[in-house]
């Protein structure tokens, strides 16, 4: 079986907006399922297409499943079966070692940077570039598929 561990922070945009910002992808992906005990997603980036099944989260670890499938299925899934997608620049990033990944998202998630470090395993060591502010790995909010359901730009209306 395959497992995700993974952390997610917020970040300090005042110090990102200067950082060096690694090679910079376009993803676009949507969901077939948001139930947080199985969780389906369609993704497009830079050509390829995948989908991709994930289980239910426990602390920062979860099941994952990732399949490669061809983009005109992965277009007309995203078309016919998913209800709201998500669109944003991932930039890799190495640093001490580490790929970090950091989401600059656009449309309804306009304004919202999260950068996520993919662990080994839970306990994992792992140094904070100056760019990571507040940890946000147990916050629901932040989960891609409940900002494709329940996206920022609603959050600052409803603040």
């Amino acid at each position: 079986m395959g497992q995700e561990i993974e952390r997610k922070f917020l970040i300090k945009k005042d110090i990102w907006k200067n950082a060096a910002k690694g090679k910079a992808s376009y993803l676009k992906q949507g969901y077939i399922s948001t139930d947080p005990g199985k969780t389906i997603r369609v993704r497009v980036a830079e050509g390829k297409s995948f989908l991709t099944i994930k289980g239910k989260t426990e602390g920062i670890a979860r099941a994952e499943f990732e399949y490669e499938i061809p983009i005109e299925d992965a277009n007309e899934l995203l078309n016919l079966f998913a209800s709201n997608c998500i669109e944003k620049v991932r930039h890799e990033i190495v640093y001490d070692g580490k790929l970090w990944e950091v989401d600059v998202f656009s449309g309804d998630n306009e304004g919202l940077i999260i950068a996520e470090i993919e662990l080994n395993s839970i306990d994992e060591k792992f140094t904070l570039p100056a760019w990571i502010d507040k940890e946000v790995s147990g916050d629901e909010r932040y989960f891609n598929s409940n900002l494709s359901k329940n996206p920022f730009r609603k959050w600052e209306v409803e603040s």
